[in-house]
């Protein structure tokens, strides 16, 4: 039973930071969201979550919102937030919209950025519009799923 977003626990930290069970219950629901449900069969672990900080959001003892927060050149030349996902029984609740205007703050403040760059699934645009975010260039296959870059200024 989903929570209301009082009850949701925000939680960052650096890679370093991270304890074993965060660090699988990250990786159980990437590959849950990425790899299952979106039949992509692809690596997850790309060797970037070392230069991320890791935006967690728990109901109770359970990880169901997530994403990576790069400084500039980290990723991309701008900022950037990757790896954005909310457990599908609690999505519609509106968890990965708190959880994007946490992250673009934790950006402001903890990187110094407010220019962002993101590839964001392109079914996912008027999701990211919603924060700010506009289309850059044409869609491209990453992964066999239709991406867009997008930017915030």
């Amino acid at each position: 039973m989903p929570h209301s977003d009082k009850s949701i626990k925000w939680e960052v930290d650096r890679f370093e930071e991270l304890t074993l069970d965060k660090l699988y219950k990250i990786l159980h629901l990437r590959a849950d969201i990425f790899v299952v449900e979106q039949n992509c069969p692809y690596l997850d672990p790309d060797f970037k979550d070392q230069k991320a900080r890791h935006l967690q959001g728990y109901a109770g003892n359970r990880l169901i919102a997530y994403c990576r927060l790069f400084g500039k050149g980290d990723y991309f030349e701008q900022a950037s937030i990757g790896r954005v996902v909310v457990a599908k029984d609690y999505r519609k609740y509106g968890y990965g919209h708190q959880m994007m205007d946490k992250a673009i703050e934790l950006i402001r403040v903890q990187f110094n950025e407010t220019r962002l760059t993101i590839s964001a699934q392109l079914y996912l645009k008027a999701f990211y519009e919603s924060h700010g975010f506009v289309q850059v260039g044409e869609p491209y296959l990453e992964d066999d799923i239709p991406h867009i870059r997008m930017e915030k200024k």
